[in-house]
């Protein structure tokens, strides 16, 4: 008789600031990055989706648009931290291929909850559709990928009945969470205050499948057990429902260096996102 496999140490498994002890510096890269950027790209900054000041989006355009969508890229941070000023330079590669890219806001917990910020980004991308009638292809990082993946399996009806069915028809998830449940055992839960139902509601993973559409789910190769599963759980379970998945590891990359290549037009994660849109 085999014993039960150890739970995993939910602690150690999603706290990627201890397991990349170089984080401050490539945090300190992406802000520079993302201010050099805007300081040449053809952009508007601080549009309003809402009322609060971080409800605003950043777009960043190219100077051909190609394709019949644009990409809105939504940060990471565990949903409260960072903001949208730190992720300019993730439009460039996009850009060059074609792509209008909105880097969106959003508030963070806990000053709002985590079930708000799903809702503000719904209404950042039915605001995008209203204001340039382009879809919406759904990009995010960490978090973010968890925002990514939450658009694309929103039911468009319910958030306004002037919005197309298919507002959202991809999502790439970077280094994403789809199952929240597990953080209800962590630290990074003293912020966001979730309980187990709760967990699950704003969880995505457990929302009918989007079928018919499309979704990325992308890991780093050195991130942990636990983000590996995140996405390929994702992947399997709404692949079996009728989605459209794609399962991918970057090799060598951390969670922290694994969006370095959507700043450049050539890498495959830049190409298959323009592809998404259409580019």
């Amino acid at each position: 008789m085999t014993e039960n496999a150890p739970s995993p140490d939910y602690e150690t498994e999603y706290n990627n600031r201890a397991r990349v002890p170089e984080h401050p510096g490539l945090i300190a890269g992406w802000q520079a990055d993302a201010t050099a950027y805007r300081e040449v790209a053809t952009c508007e900054l601080g549009l309003a989706y809402g009322e609060s000041e971080r409800q605003r989006f950043d777009l960043f355009k190219p100077q051909e648009a190609r394709g019949d969508a644009l990409v809105m890229f939504i940060h990471g941070g565990y949903w409260q931290a960072l903001d949208r000023s730190f992720f300019s330079h993730m439009a460039r590669g996009l850009n060059a291929r074609g792509v209008p890219v909105a880097v969106v806001g959003y508030d963070l917990c806990p000053q709002v909850t985590l079930g708000h910020i799903v809702w503000e980004i719904q209404q950042a991308a039915a605001a995008l559709w209203r204001r340039y009638g382009l879809k919406v292809v759904a990009s995010g990082h960490s978090a973010g990928g968890h925002l990514a993946a939450c658009a694309l399996a929103t039911n468009w009806a319910n958030v306004g009945t002037d919005l197309p069915e298919r507002l959202v028809p991809a999502a790439y998830g970077i280094s994403g969470l789809y199952n929240l449940k597990p953080l209800t055992e962590t630290s990074i839960n003293d912020a966001l205050r979730l309980d187990m139902e709760s967990a699950e509601r704003e969880s995505p993973f457990f929302w009918p499948a989007p079928s018919r559409l499309t979704m990325d789910a992308v890991v780093g190769g050195a991130e942990s057990a636990e983000y590996h599963k995140q996405s390929r759980r994702i992947v399997d379970v709404w692949g079996l429902e009728g989605v459209q998945t794609r399962y991918e590891e970057i090799p060598g990359a951390n969670h922290f260096t694994v969006i370095a290549d959507l700043a450049d037009p050539d890498s495959a994660m830049t190409r298959r996102i323009a592809e998404l849109a259409g580019a």
